[in-house]
């Protein structure tokens, strides 16, 4: 029985320490860990790998049920994943397993705080742009990606996937700068 730890943060600039520390002190091993959002399964790899060879009778192990995902549907579909290979979830922060029924609606449960707590992220973020705007200082969001390397090695003929897995980034965010760039008048 494997107890594989899983540590997620949503930001480059975030650190992972202390979720790896605890994850350590559980005994986990091995653990994977990434810097991608939790709004969505897309793009995170580390845990796509954990799922895929996730074995019966193997715990994984997270911090915090939001660190598995901040969508309801998204943590229960892991869930779901685990209990089809006869493997088991564990939550450290309340400690929570999927091993009893009654660790199962909890849960349900926590899943949809996440799920809740990223509604009001979104919604303190819209407000508070909505502020800046009005008082006439919202430049926008900063670039996260060199628009000018992106042109560039599409014009080389890379293809979007290849330039997505070059930069670290989505196909999507690629193709909007592809498109973006190939519009009149773009600036």
């Amino acid at each position: 029985m494997a107890r594989i730890g899983y540590a997620r943060c949503s930001a480059e600039d975030q650190s992972l320490d202390i979720q790896i520390a605890r994850l350590k002190a559980e005994g986990c091993q091995p653990i994977r860990a990434e810097k991608m959002s939790g709004a969505s399964r897309d793009g995170r790899t580390e845990l796509a790998a954990i799922l895929d060879f996730i074995r019966e009778d193997d715990e994984l192990i997270v911090l915090r049920a939001d660190r598995l995902g901040r969508a309801t549907r998204d943590v229960l579909n892991i869930v779901h994943e685990l209990d089809q290979r006869g493997a088991f979830l564990t939550v450290l922060d309340p400690h929570v397993s999927t091993r009893g029924e009654s660790g199962r609606i909890v849960l349900t449960v926590l899943g949809m705080v996440s799920q809740m707590e990223r509604r009001f992220i979104l919604e303190r973020q819209r407000e508070g742009i909505e502020a800046v705007k009005a008082k006439g200082l919202y430049t926008g969001g900063k670039r996260r990606l060199d628009r000018d390397k992106v042109l560039a090695m599409k014009a080389a003929g890379t293809g979007p996937a290849a330039i997505a897995r070059a930069l670290g980034c989505s196909r999507m965010q690629v193709y909007r700068i592809i498109e973006s760039g190939n519009a009149p008048n773009a600036v």
